[in-house]
């Protein structure tokens, strides 16, 4: 808390020239959204960065060169050649690395926000951990087996989930996979069981909708109060232009987008999920409640047949 403070201080250069930023502890990223044939970009990231390591230098902290990167993001021809074309910014004489993929919080960002690169990662991660688990099956009691499945295998198919949604069904069966040879550990059964019943005896919910879960979580905390600003800006709560019942359905609107790619937004993937839900469950008055009622919801939708 006492180092975010004494980082202040960044946001206020950062916001002198235009750009936004994210700060964790001591990793600042700075975003900008600029067209393709923008050509004064390059110089205003140079003197934002020029000004953010005088200040660092005033102020017994050191700008690592090495670990900064800039990462191009867009898709279609025109930002494939800017990719080529670009040319990074120079800070003290040094150009920055200009790079295909970026770690962010562990996620692995591409050039074009397909996350291919990093549900890969989390695929091998996955099955070495389970691998290793499976060699320690015959010595360890159930509940423990489950505890060690938990803590190396579902926590990671969980972690930043709700960046999963709108991806091709494709990329999503790749981890339904790891999650379904995790319950055939855990259960003891075949490769050739059906895995439904299998999940369902187990209480875990199916990839899907455990991204729709985190999603929903998110957007509940966002209304409440209870999530980050920046997220409720995203959210606008539906008026209708006359009386109707909808306008105390606690419904959320739903923004227009042009593409595909719009369509994973935050802003459109989580008021789409939400509008979805039933009105009890949108009204629900407490996080547990919504948590509680959300689960036993999605868990009716996914084991339906079973």
């Amino acid at each position: 808390m006492l180092f975010s403070i004494y980082l202040l201080p960044v946001g206020d250069i950062v916001r002198r020239f235009g750009l936004d930023f994210h700060c964790y502890a001591d990793d600042v990223q700075l975003y900008l959204a600029f067209p393709a044939d923008n050509t004064g970009v390059v110089e205003v990231l140079e003197q934002c960065l020029g000004e953010i390591r005088s200040w660092m230098s005033r102020n017994w902290l050191r700008l690592n060169q090495s670990k900064t990167e800039v990462l191009l993001i867009g898709k279609g021809p025109v930002c494939r050649n800017l990719r080529v074309s670009f040319s990074p910014p120079v800070v003290d004489g040094e150009a920055l690395r200009l790079v295909e993929v970026a770690k962010s919080l562990g996620v692995l960002l591409d050039s074009e926000l397909s996350l291919e690169k990093h549900i890969s990662s989390m695929v091998s991660i996955g099955f070495f951990h389970l691998r290793n688990i499976r060699r320690l099956r015959p010595f360890l009691p159930h509940d423990s087996l489950a505890t060690l499945m938990h803590a190396f295998v579902s926590s990671r198919l969980d972690y930043c989930n709700a960046l999963f949604a709108g991806l091709p069904l494709k990329l999503i069966h790749r981890l339904q996979l790891v999650q379904n040879a995790a319950a055939r550990v855990v259960k003891n059964v075949s490769r050739f069981d059906h895995i439904t019943p299998v999940l369902h005896e187990l209480h875990w919910l199916p990839i899907r909708w455990r991204i729709t879960f985190k999603v929903l979580v998110l957007v509940f905390k966002s209304l409440n109060g209870l999530g980050p600003e920046y997220l409720r800006n995203l959210l606008t709560p539906y008026t209708p232009a006359r009386p109707l019942r909808s306008l105390y359905g606690n419904l959320l609107t739903i923004p227009r987008m042009r593409s595909k790619v719009g369509e994973r937004s935050f802003s459109f993937s989580a008021a789409t999920s939400w509008n979805a839900l039933p009105f009890d469950i949108r009204s629900s008055p407490s996080l547990s409640m919504f948590k509680s009622s959300l689960k036993t919801h999605f868990f009716c939708l996914a084991f339906n047949d079973v």
